[in-house]
């Protein structure tokens, strides 16, 4: 999650729970390019936790490890503290951590950490193509020497008919497609693209992978689940280019437009989307 802090809090754990649930439980792959669970006293460092449901299975992973979540959603930080007081959580904008690190900001000491974690989050740290090359100089920077950076996000091609369909939906409202274009808040990079960038900023790439993994959207709950609770969820900075009142309207024909898209034989009731996943390991030199 990954709004800057400045912005207002487009998250609510709650319907993150009922439209998202899929998230933290897809992620036993990216999982298994940490250290072999124990009782290593790790200083881990979850980089956009979110509710704190996937920062709570890496202190299940490793019980002495001082692990501290950062998030900008008020809400989502909340939740966490609320669910999981052994952890640390913080309201932080993870899109400037260099000046963050710079103003000595509480527990972002250079050097500081073995393991940075991030799950899912950032493809929205990185929306902005001038914060990119800043993001990942302070992944380096806060790892101690051999230190892991663990990561998984949306990675090149990730969502493309959710990603098309709401562009669309919002040139069928009178938006200009370079606004509808310019209105998604996302980065989804290539893995050619991630492993340049990691070396340039001094990291060892151990591992690296691009998969192809079709998603079952939760079930719908209400105006929570399946497409339209997607959008309503994660395609908020595109329902916020028209008027209120033609929101719906918008979530409505991103739904008809992929009807048969998202839909299988066998499983008439689920709602599958096409989700890229790029996930890797990278270690400090």
């Amino acid at each position: 999650m990954s709004d800057q802090a400045t912005e207002k809090d487009r998250w609510s754990s709650k319907t993150y729970t009922s439209s998202a649930s899929f998230v933290p439980k897809l992620t036993n792959k990216v999982l298994s390019f940490l250290p072999a669970p124990g009782t290593s006293s790790f200083n881990i460092l979850d980089i956009g936790c979110g509710d704190g449901v996937l920062t709570s299975k890496l202190l299940t992973l490793y019980p002495d490890a001082n692990i501290i979540g950062l998030d900008s959603s008020p809400s989502m930080i909340e939740t966490a503290t609320q669910n999981y007081p052994k952890i640390s959580f913080q309201i932080q904008d993870c899109t400037d951590l260099l000046a963050a690190i710079k103003n000595a900001a509480p527990d972002l000491a250079t050097e500081s950490y073995d393991i940075i974690f991030s799950n899912a989050a950032m493809h929205w740290i990185l929306r902005e193509k001038s914060c990119r090359s800043e993001f990942f100089a302070a992944m380096n920077a806060l790892l101690k020497t051999n230190g892991l950076f663990v990561f998984e996000m949306g990675g090149w091609g990730n969502i493309a008919e959710l990603h098309t369909a709401l562009v669309a939906a919002l040139v069928a409202h009178g938006i200009p497609v370079s606004e509808g274009r310019e209105a998604s808040p996302w980065f989804f990079p290539s893995d050619r693209w991630m492993e340049e960038m990691l070396q340039s900023v001094g990291f060892a790439v151990e591992e690296l992978e691009l998969e192809l993994r079709p998603t079952r959207l939760d079930e719908r709950r209400g105006e929570d689940g399946g497409v339209g609770g997607w959008v309503r969820l994660m395609g908020q900075h595109f329902l916020e280019k028209v008027e209120e009142k033609k929101r719906e309207s918008v979530v409505q024909y991103v739904e008809e437009l992929l009807n048969d898209v998202v839909k299988r034989e066998e499983d008439e009731e689920g709602e599958w989307v096409g989700y890229v996943r790029l996930r890797g390991k990278g270690r400090k030199l």
